[in-house]
């Protein structure tokens, strides 16, 4: 996985925290030679740092030292980007930078908004993956500013991989789609194995009981969808006897008023967040 990316031109990460460490581990796990990866946090701590240098990376407090990036990739907060961005603009100034590809993570920040720092002619990519990539199970949408050689989309793509599938979109517009879907989608799940408990605990069930039958549904039905080739309504049609209990409560989830419209509108209310923080950061 090392194509595209050596010590001479490293992947230079900035920002080490949850989603940029996920891909780190996934990265080093694959065989990222040492010393091919160098991470800009000024936010690690003595721990941290030590655990990553132990590992081959080289880690940076800013990045005067650094050398120049075959992958620039940002990872970090959408509100951190203003005050990020402009220590970074030095990279696509330097003579062996034409062929720098930058690699953004971060919500509703704009191609736009990226190539004001790194010029119109860099290769700029909007991604958005989601924190099952913790797990190696993530999903990552992509898009980039303009066409790409298949040399680099197989370089991105494999990168990428290594924490879970890849989704290229068609426009830059869906990557706020993804951030809204997938992006927020775990903290979604989650918070249905929350309701799930408390309306076992609601009709008697201790919360330790409640809780592991709430984790273990969900996480076993998802485990179930990702193994199977049947579409997820398909399960849902097997698992459901006719007049029985699943369907009693099916009745009440796909009713008009039910989970369907609920999750629309929350995707929605994501979506929109997602376009407002690129006008915030633009």
């Amino acid at each position: 996985m090392s194509a595209g990316i050596s010590k001479d031109r490293p992947l230079v990460l900035v920002g080490a925290g949850k989603m940029g460490g996920a891909m780190l581990q996934g990265w080093l796990a694959n065989g990222l030679a040492e010393g091919a990866v160098h991470v800009i946090d000024p936010g690690l701590n003595d721990i941290q740092r030590a655990d990553l240098q132990a590992q081959g990376v080289v880690v940076h407090g800013g990045p005067d030292d650094v050398p120049t990036p075959g992958l620039l990739m940002l990872a970090i907060k959408p509100q951190m980007m203003e005050k990020v961005l402009p220590g970074l603009a030095g990279f696509s100034g330097r003579s062996d930078a034409s062929d720098m590809i930058v690699l953004s993570v971060a919500a509703g920040i704009t191609i736009a908004t990226l190539t004001k720092t790194f010029g119109n002619e860099a290769l700029v990519i909007r991604s958005m993956p989601n924190t099952p990539a913790l797990v190696g199970r993530g999903i990552t949408g992509l898009y980039p500013s303009r066409d790409m050689n298949p040399a680099q989309k197989s370089f991105i793509a494999e990168l990428l991989e290594a924490i879970g599938k890849v989704v290229w979109v068609d426009s830059e517009d869906d990557i706020d789609v993804v951030t809204a879907v997938s992006g927020s989608g775990p903290a979604y799940v989650f918070h249905l194995v929350e309701a799930m408990t408390q309306a076992g605990m609601a009709l008697g069930l201790s919360e330790d009981v409640a809780t592991i039958l709430a984790r273990e549904t969900v996480s076993g039905a998802g485990e179930l969808l990702h193994q199977s080739t049947d579409s997820a309504e398909t399960l849902r049609v097997n698992v459901t006897s006719p007049n029985g209990t699943t369907a009693a409560g099916l009745e009440v989830l796909m009713a008009s008023d039910g989970l369907a419209p609920v999750i629309e509108k929350t995707v929605r209310a994501a979506h929109k967040r997602a376009i407002e923080l690129g006008k915030e950061g633009s």
